[in-house]
């Protein structure tokens, strides 16, 4: 029959369940119950099974709104979707809570160095499960995305990092079959600007900190270990992390290779200062590491608490960690050190990354400049067979 408010309501209760079929518009259904009850429905067929989705009740829905959500739908069939195969997988969909396991167990812990793990951890129990850990894999969209990343503007470079999880977490959502192809919620989300910081401390602050180090286990502000951490950091140019899980067996004469860095192996010589640090250093039959920590048999888990102290006695309240490295490195650029060999101690992959410390041997570059120039510049005038002409005229 043809769908009007009046036809429909003149049906008769059936004994059953049964169905009524617009002549209209093909596919576009009633469902009628005993109990009253009538239910807009759209069927098609996938291969040779029928596929049935529910609109919406009447009466909730008009006969013209029904009809036009049944349109919709006909031409995503049209297009080879199946509406009712989304209708079960959003019942059937995890939620963030819950697929977050899975991202732990099967990418965080297999794929990722151990600082990095701890990061993604913190950045989705800190600020994505809370917003988003009841919403499903499905449910989730690029306007939620936005709004999340848009909440932490504050901390912009947070707010990045944030996104960057997000994203290899809808990936793989992808690759497990829980979200379509291409249907990555966080693609085309523009990042904040992050300026780079290149804090280094001069020759005046790091004398000040060295003399700070020098007492600061003797006056009981922190451990010799982690005392002996902060020199290694300022005088080899590695990494924290490197450093507090330094272990002695990486020493090999001058030169430590370390097995699994950030970027994979690395093997950087030491100099004579970090070797007499290495000898100051006191050697614990029970434990592998070289900074050891509080645990029996462990590394030092902690030098943030221990730097706070000491940059505050050195009246140098601005300056992080790993700032020590950024120290390292642009000293090394100003003494003239080329920057592919810069590179190479500081463990880093791609020399573009250390194309930040290259404006810092300006003035060694502007000098060599000036002297290559003194050497080439013409005189203003130039004799000729016993004749003063013009530089133009000999030129010329």
């Amino acid at each position: 029959m043809k769908f009007t408010k009046r036809n429909i309501d003149a049906l008769d209760l059936p004994d059953r369940d049964c169905f009524v079929w617009d002549n209209d518009l093909h596919g576009f259904g009633l469902r009628l119950s005993p109990r009253g009850r009538k239910t807009f429905v759209v069927q098609y067929k996938v291969g040779r099974r029928n596929q049935r989705v529910t609109i919406g009740r009447f009466g909730a829905l008009t006969v013209e709104q029904a009809r036009k959500d049944a349109k919709i739908l006909l031409g995503e069939i049209a297009a080879g979707n199946s509406p009712a195969q989304t209708v079960r997988s959003n019942r059937s969909s995890p939620t963030l809570t819950e697929i977050n396991k899975r991202f732990v167990k099967e990418h965080i812990e297999v794929r990722l160095k151990p600082t990095t793990q701890s990061d993604y951890c913190r950045s989705m129990r800190k600020y994505v499960l809370p917003v988003l850990g009841s919403k499903t894999v499905m449910d989730v969209r690029h306007s939620d995305i936005v709004k999340l990343h848009l909440d932490l503007k504050h901390i912009p470079y947070q707010a990045n990092r944030v996104i960057g999880v997000l994203s290899k977490l809808f990936n793989l959502c992808e690759q497990w079959g829980l979200r379509k192809q291409g249907s990555n919620p966080c693609m085309h989300v523009r990042h904040y600007k992050e300026p780079r910081r290149n804090r280094f401390l001069d020759k005046t602050e790091l004398e000040r900190l060295w003399v700070v180090l020098e007492t600061a286990h003797l006056e009981g502000v922190t451990s010799l270990y982690a005392v002996n951490a902060y020199k290694l950091l300022i005088l080899t140019g590695c990494r924290l992390g490197e450093i507090r899980t330094l272990k002695w067996d990486y020493i090999k004469g001058t030169r430590v290779e370390f097995p699994d860095t950030k970027t994979g192996y690395k093997r950087i010589p030491f100099n004579d200062e970090a070797m007499n640090v290495l000898r100051q250093t006191p050697r614990k039959k029970d434990n592998e590491f070289v900074i050891c920590g509080a645990k029996a048999g462990g590394p030092i888990v902690n030098l943030q608490k221990s730097w706070r102290k000491i940059r505050k006695l050195a009246k140098l309240d601005d300056v992080r960690i790993h700032d020590l490295r950024h120290t390292f490195a642009s000293h090394a650029v100003m003494n003239g050190t080329p920057l592919a060999l810069v590179s190479k101690l500081l463990g880093h992959t791609q020399i573009a990354t250390t194309m930040r410390y290259a404006h810092l041997a300006d003035a060694e570059l502007a000098q060599a400049s000036q002297g290559i120039g003194s050497l080439l510049r013409p005189s203003q005038n130039l004799t000729h067979k016993g004749k003063l002409i013009q530089i133009s005229e000999f030129i010329r």
